[in-house]
């Protein structure tokens, strides 16, 4: 009897490790099966959104890239442009020239402060008029634009758009800023004695030739400021596309 109930024993712990061991493939099988299926069930919308892009049509990708182009044109030139724009603006305010923040001690000493200052503030504001001048330019380089530049710049890194206009109008800006720039500092006496001191500076390495000319300086500074804010409002639409009024700019920017 001791022996029959053995062989039983070691029956049951037979067939139960049987068990336990088909138990064990069916749930590995099963996992594998659900994990194939949630793939599957992924696959259409991975494809969608790849095709998203392509999908798009060209008038609605040129379209969309110059609305949102624009919105960020206008926000840069309306807060830079505005009075006091680069001035009460800590990122933008364009500071005196290397050369001459050196020299400013020596200045104040021999009663040239009050110069000093006001050249600092004629140059932020020969920057927010010339700024606020920059709009044609812009207008003309978006029309020039073609859809496969806009798809490309589309698809591009965060500030692609700015980029793409900053090579695109940097000339023409240049040559629209200059004289602007010119006539707000051309009345102080400082402009002339800076560019005297400063291209002899610039002849020795001391400073950059850009940094040797004030209007030069002013109109580089500019630029970047323009160019600096741009960049901030396109990074803003390419973050939260769904968030800009324009429904365009929504759609274009959204299949991203």
């Amino acid at each position: 009897m001791v022996g029959v109930a053995a062989s039983c024993d070691w029956v049951r712990r037979r067939v139960a490790a049987g068990c336990d061991g088909v138990r064990q493939r069916v749930a590995a099988a099963l996992l594998v099966v659900a994990s194939l299926a949630a793939l599957l069930s992924l696959a259409p919308f991975a494809v969608m959104a790849a095709g998203s892009l392509d999908a798009l049509s060209s008038k609605d990708a040129a379209g969309g890239m110059r609305a949102a182009i624009s919105q960020g044109i206008d926000k840069a030139i309306a807060q830079l442009g505005a009075p006091n724009g680069f001035l009460d603006n800590p990122k933008y305010t364009i500071p005196l020239p290397s050369a001459m923040e050196k020299a400013d001690r020596a200045l104040r000493m021999i009663g040239l402060s009050g110069d000093a200052d006001q050249l600092k503030v004629a140059m932020n504001h020969a920057a927010e008029m010339a700024v606020a001048d920059a709009k044609p330019v812009f207008k003309q380089a978006a029309q020039k634009m073609t859809v496969a530049d806009a798809k490309g710049i589309l698809t591009g890194g965060e500030t692609s758009a700015t980029e793409y206009f900053r090579k695109a109008t940097t000339e023409q800006l240049t040559a629209r800023f200059k004289p602007i720039v010119a006539k707000q500092t051309e009345k102080l006496k400082l402009r002339a004695l800076y560019d005297q001191y400063a291209g002899k500076a610039a002849q020795v390495g001391l400073i950059s030739a850009e940094d040797a000319n004030l209007n030069d300086y002013v109109t580089a500074r500019a630029l970047d400021g323009l160019f600096g804010e741009i960049a901030e409002e396109e990074r803003a639409i390419r973050k939260d596309p769904m968030g800009q009024a324009s429904s365009l700019i929504k759609k274009v920017f959204s299949t991203l």
